[in-house]
């Protein structure tokens, strides 16, 4: 069985706006804290949320392809696993109930 390996692109200066990057496909997705910053979501990208303990993460696509979005669950599991959050809850929706999200 094929497994991807992906890569983590970091930014030392802000420890909440690593990038996944799958190292034989064209994926790459942003990840967010949007518990500690503002999160507009691009309408042209998938999001996808989940939570590692009480910080919410979003998850955001960058020119997405339709060969490569299979891949998006994967490598957030790549990343729960990363963060020592293996058993992360991937979400569809932001869980944000109390907050307007711009669309």
């Amino acid at each position: 069985m094929d497994h991807n390996v992906y890569l983590l692109a970091t930014d030392p200066n802000d420890a909440c706006r690593d990038v996944i990057h799958s190292r034989d496909t064209t994926l790459k997705v942003k990840v967010f804290c949007v518990s500690e910053e503002t999160f507009i979501p691009n309408s042209n990208e998938i999001q996808l949320y989940g939570y590692a303990g009480k910080k919410l993460y979003a998850f955001e696509t960058i020119n997405i392809t339709p060969d490569d979005a299979l891949d998006v669950i994967g490598a957030i599991q790549w990343y729960a696993e990363y963060i020592d959050c293996p058993d992360m809850e991937i979400l569809p929706e932001d869980p944000r109930l109390d907050e307007s999200v711009a669309m």
